[in-house]
């Protein structure tokens, strides 16, 4: 646990869910999810997780910063893409374990890696029985090939 952060087993299940104390519950990996929500339309840009330096530095900076657990590292969201997020407020559930970043989307507007707004672009379908994925129709803002290239 950061010292940035107060330990929540230090404190008592009301100053947890009712509180002003900032005391993440991350889980076994030292994760908290975060949905990334568009601070003007409201719409569920992505869904990641951070651990304590990446929740630091996202209050300290203003800037969403991530954990990718694929890369196993600290992610600074449109580091390589332009496509940062400008936090516009930043919430935490009733019980501390997920994040609410309200952000507005910089660069070309892409939230995504697949260059589009949201990382949703994807409906499920259920044909006959069979669950599958079509496609929403969402426009690419970028051509990741072309971005992520090094």
């Amino acid at each position: 646990m950061s010292s940035f952060f107060t330990d929540p087993a230090t404190l008592d299940h009301h100053s947890i869910d009712e509180g002003n104390i900032l005391a993440p519950r991350f889980d076994a990996q030292g994760l908290v999810t975060a949905i990334a929500q568009d601070a003007t339309n409201h719409r569920v840009l992505m869904l990641a997780f951070m651990n304590a330096e990446a929740l630091r530095l996202t209050i300290e900076t203003g800037i969403a910063h991530y954990y990718s657990r694929s890369r196993g590292k600290i992610w600074k969201k449109g580091e390589s893409s332009g496509e940062l997020q400008r936090v516009v407020e930043l919430r935490v559930d009733c019980d501390q374990d997920a994040i609410l970043l309200l952000v507005e989307q910089q660069g070309r507007g892409a939230a995504c890696h697949t260059g589009r707004e949201s990382c949703f672009y994807r409906i499920v379908t259920n044909e006959g029985g069979t669950p599958a994925l079509a496609d929403s129709g969402e426009p690419r803002l970028f051509d990741p090939a072309e971005v992520y290239k090094s």
